[in-house]
């Protein structure tokens, strides 16, 4: 049955019916022609996910996001990340880098950070006189730190399927996060140097105009550290902290940068809506491809494959990244965590990796498709929005493909950069 699972699956994508559908009736046929499985099984586990406490952590976070994006949080952000980098060598390029950084513990999604970016500085950098296709490379790979600044939706769904505690998550995301946006920055000065672009300021920011963004925009900057202080403190559970969250982006909109209006939150909540229906759409129907791969023990038999290649823990590792590297090719990366950490985790902790440290490679890693192609829905967004030949935009990406591979290598083979945050303050 379950090859007559994977043939549906395979033909309903290529007719280009909507992933959650896909999954959903791919995953029902196993259940409708086998004699020994009741469809009634099927239905219970399409249910199971909506009576999770910690996944209504992934609609609270949403709407969080949608609600930081719409009360000038993205606005002061802007001016902050501008002035503290815009006298680096790279001069736009830096800044957005930085902005995706902040930005990682505002909307949780690297695809909306992307358009974003593009509309707000991808459009000015253009006027200026920087290539589309350098432009739109830099916004793409820049977005793609928000797989780790909690609170990333990625990490929600890798906690919830994987069963992971998501503050551990949350805390290990923030070290990976800073040195990716590092390694991001470096490579475009590199590249700055080389194509002769300026900065964008003449000076270093002076000690009171630092001070002064930093006031205008403290609000917004101290979303991320309250997430994380709340959560540590044990005051909330990461799902309670959601609705706490939620609460300070609603006061902040409303009453502190008043900018919240009743309009704007009506279209807050619609535009919530529309996100939650997509995204449990996926969680339900991936419940029950989940507990296919259970019955027909697929993670036991992919393991015993394995072992037949390599017995050594890190060439099993390397087996799954550059698997997870192919899929992240053709799927959506909130498709690949749900569909294949059932599948994947029990191999890599039986391979000796602790699973919060297999979860930040692996959501950083799905996440690189989506400046691939065929299916990079980043590189498609964002060279759509700037008008960008997406053949120039794979030829200006190598530098900073390599960069990620770079980054990628440090979490594999430097497990602390991962897990130091999580032992000293999750032990």
């Amino acid at each position: 049955m379950i090859l007559l699972t994977c043939v549906l699956f395979i033909v309903l994508l290529a007719l280009s019916m909507p992933v959650g559908f896909v999954i959903a009736i791919a995953g029902l046929s196993f259940f409708f022609f086998d004699e020994f499985m009741p469809p009634g099984i099927a239905f219970q586990k399409f249910s199971a996910p909506t009576q999770s406490f910690p996944v209504m952590a992934t609609p609270l976070f949403l709407l969080v996001g949608n609600l930081l994006n719409k009360t000038g949080v993205t606005a002061r952000l802007l001016d902050f990340a501008r002035l503290i980098s815009g006298w680096m060598t790279g001069g736009m390029a830096q800044v957005n880098v930085l902005l995706a950084c902040l930005l990682g513990g505002v909307s949780g999604s690297a695809t909306a950070d992307a358009a974003m970016q593009a509309r707000v500085l991808g459009i000015p950098m253009v006027q200026q006189g920087y290539s589309r296709h350098f432009t739109a490379v830099v916004i793409a790979f820049s977005s793609l730190i928000t797989a780790t600044i909690p609170p990333s939706i990625l990490l929600i769904l890798y906690g919830f399927v994987g069963n992971v505690s998501i503050g551990k998550l949350f805390m290990a995301g923030v070290i990976p996060g800073v040195l990716l946006t590092t390694i991001l920055m470096v490579t475009n000065s590199l590249m700055a140097r080389r194509m002769g672009i300026r900065p964008e300021m003449a000076h270093l920011p002076t000690r009171h105009e630092v001070w002064r963004s930093f006031k205008q925009g403290f609000w917004a900057l101290m979303f991320p550290v309250v997430l994380i202080v709340v959560i540590r403190l044990g005051f909330f559970t990461t799902t309670e902290a959601g609705a706490f969250i939620a609460l300070y982006a609603f006061i902040i909109g409303r009453y502190i940068y008043k900018e919240l209006s009743n309009q704007v939150l009506w279209q807050v909540l619609k535009d919530t809506v529309s996100d939650i229906g997509v995204v449990m759409l996926l969680i339900m129907s991936a419940a029950i491809l989940g507990h296919i791969t259970i019955i027909d023990q697929i993670p036991q038999s992919l393991a015993e494959f394995l072992t037949t290649v390599t017995e050594n823990p890190y060439g099993i590792l390397c087996l799954l990244l550059v698997f997870i590297a192919v899929a992240g090719m053709i799927f959506d990366g909130s498709v690949i965590i749900l569909l294949l950490t059932p599948i994947l985790l029990p191999i890599a902790t039986e391979a000796g990796f602790d699973p919060v440290h297999f979860g930040i490679i692996f959501v950083v890693l799905t996440l690189l498709g989506a400046n691939t192609p065929p299916v990079g829905i980043c590189m498609y967004t964002v060279c759509g929005i700037l008008n960008c030949n997406s053949v120039a935009f794979v030829r200006a990406s190598w530098p900073y493909l390599v960069a990620f591979v770079l980054f990628v290598v440090l979490l594999v083979v430097f497990p602390p950069v991962v897990l130091f945050l999580p032992a000293l303050l999750m032990p």
